[in-house]
């Protein structure tokens, strides 16, 4: 005698089952997918192309209007910030300067520098200046754009050229979400340039570039720590030429572990003019509350005056 299992039973069960029963139902699944013109490139031209415009931009001054939001997690709340005015400085190959100033008084709100290594914060408001190096960890605070870094402004606002001594890129084909002629949600195919960075321990993915299929420019960038987190999302849209040079007019940062974003949106850009060293110094105001971050003693300090506490 022949046993049949219970499973091939119920296999041959269902293959009797009319299509018109019940049991099934076939449903048409809505994919809008983009009508757009799209080009094409290969990995090479991709890679050459970042390359290329990364070698472009030697000095940036800026006059912009930043809009900041912070998300409060604990809360379920989102703060937005009023539009203020600000002031961009950027030289490479690491030097950034940004001034923010209070809407209609024009007091400073912020003013910040970095040199590569090492940072400055002045937050009048608080009577807060905070110094340090770029790689010293964050510090807990309630004021989340206290953390913010001059460096992190840097990565975002300029993609860099893909490091072949350190670097390896590759292309992924991938889709985005864009908003088509009638304002209607559809998918687009994108190219995704992934970089992977040789780092102290091993290899890492450091950057993923996306380019629109539309113009192949980059449209956003995502820049990963070694621990695979997402450090910085930039999206950069429309992209205006000046002075022979094509740079987004918008740049949208946004730092999802500190939980802010920033948009700086170009009210004056000038590329490749002359700046000098005293345009980067930033002093420390007479009275400031001091907070020292990454030192070798064991962590931050606040000192103000003669006196010293721990943060």
């Amino acid at each position: 005698m022949v046993r049949v299992s219970p499973t091939r039973i119920l296999f041959l069960a269902l293959l009797l089952i009319p299509t018109s029963g019940c049991l099934f139902h076939s449903r048409k699944i809505e994919r809008q997918v983009s009508n757009a013109v799209l080009q094409s490139a290969t990995q090479e031209e991709l890679i050459a192309k970042v390359n290329e415009e990364a070698g472009k931009t030697k000095t940036l001054q800026a006059t912009v209007d930043i809009d900041t939001s912070v998300a409060h997690v604990n809360q379920g709340t989102v703060t937005d910030y009023k539009e203020i005015r600000g002031y961009v400085l950027l030289r490479k190959p690491a030097m950034l300067r940004m001034i923010g100033l209070m809407p209609i008084v024009r007091n400073k709100a912020f003013d910040m520098v970095s040199d590569g290594h090492e940072f400055k914060v002045w937050i009048p408001g608080r009577n807060r200046f905070v110094v340090g190096r770029n790689d010293a960890p964050l510090s807990v605070s309630k004021q989340p754009l206290e953390n913010m870094r001059p460096q992190d402004i840097y990565d975002a606002l300029l993609i860099p050229a893909v490091d072949p001594q350190n670097e390896i890129a590759v292309v992924e084909n991938g889709y985005e979400a864009v908003l088509d002629s009638r304002r209607h949600r559809v998918e687009q195919p994108d190219y995704e340039l992934v970089v992977v960075r040789r780092g102290e321990k091993n290899w890492f993915l450091s950057r993923r570039i996306v380019f629109s299929r539309t113009d192949l420019k980059p449209h956003k960038q995502l820049i990963y720590n070694e621990d695979g987190q997402v450090r910085t999302e930039a999206h950069y849209e429309k992209y205006t030429d000046y002075d022979t040079v094509s740079f987004p007019a918008q740049v949208v940062i946004t730092r999802p572990i500190e939980g802010y974003d920033i948009t700086l949106s170009m009210v004056k850009l000038e590329i490749n003019k002359a700046l000098t060293n005293d345009q980067f110094e930033l002093e420390q105001p007479a009275g400031a509350d001091v907070v020292h971050l990454g030192q070798e003693s064991g962590g931050p300090t606040a000192t103000s005056g003669s006196s010293a506490q721990r943060r």
